[in-house]
């Protein structure tokens, strides 16, 4: 039972990581401008970096791919927990299979998210996995989405500053989740994610406690 467990943990994880590492933003900037998003900007290989860099229609289709890989990382993951019968695992907080799938989709998630970010295909150099992180937030549970996605909305339109709201969702990921779930081995979970969002945007903080942020336009830079 134990190995059974271990096994979907580590395919999760390695499907997780496989799929997140597929940069969409640096295909596309390859295939069709002969560049590369990260050469440009901010250097990430992020949904905003894209946008302020090229504009254009293509930024929907990194909209939607990104989206795209997040889902099927939580789906494989809920698969994939799904295989083994939850009364056998010894801890209380896992004790039920709706729990054990919450877990599988944070685990998931950690692991889309450390592709994106770290991708072994692009010499580990990607995004900041705002779009793929909210994603992941929906796929958990509406309630954690609605807290994530409305504070970073509220904040992104008022101030303008993306970044902001960015550290508002990773910041506010745990506490929710602990809110919602009680579990501690979920909430570690969500911790690590959370903390992973603000870690990828220290130099967003840095320049936002400066006054140096630039706020988010509609209008690509020339």
């Amino acid at each position: 039972m134990v190995k059974n467990i271990l096994l979907a943990c580590v395919l999760t994880a390695a499907g997780g990581y496989l799929l997140g590492s597929i940069l969409f933003g640096v295909l596309i900037s390859k295939v069709m401008y002969n560049d590369d998003v990260r050469n440009h900007g901010s250097g990430n290989a992020g949904l905003t970096n894209f946008f302020r860099t090229f504009g254009g229609p293509l930024t929907f289709v990194v909209i939607l791919t990104d989206v795209l890989k997040a889902i099927v990382a939580i789906l494989i993951s809920l698969w994939l927990g799904g295989m083994f019968d939850p009364r056998l695992l010894p801890t209380a907080p896992l004790e039920n299979q709706a729990m054990v799938l919450v877990f599988f989709k944070y685990w998931g998630g950690l692991f889309c998210l450390l592709g994106h970010m770290f991708p072994c295909m692009f010499h580990f150099k990607g995004g900041k996995g705002i779009l793929s992180g909210g994603t992941i937030a929906i796929m958990i549970d509406w309630r954690i989405a609605l807290v994530v996605w409305g504070g970073f909305l509220i904040l992104a339109v008022l101030t303008r500053y993306v970044s902001l709201g960015s550290c508002w969702a990773g910041a506010s990921f745990p506490f929710i989740t602990w809110f919602v779930y009680r579990s501690v081995p979920v909430t570690v979970l969500s911790v690590i994610i959370g903390g992973l969002i603000l870690y990828m945007h220290r130099g967003n903080i840095h320049r936002l406690l400066t006054g140096t942020e630039n706020k988010f336009t509609l209008h690509k830079k020339s």
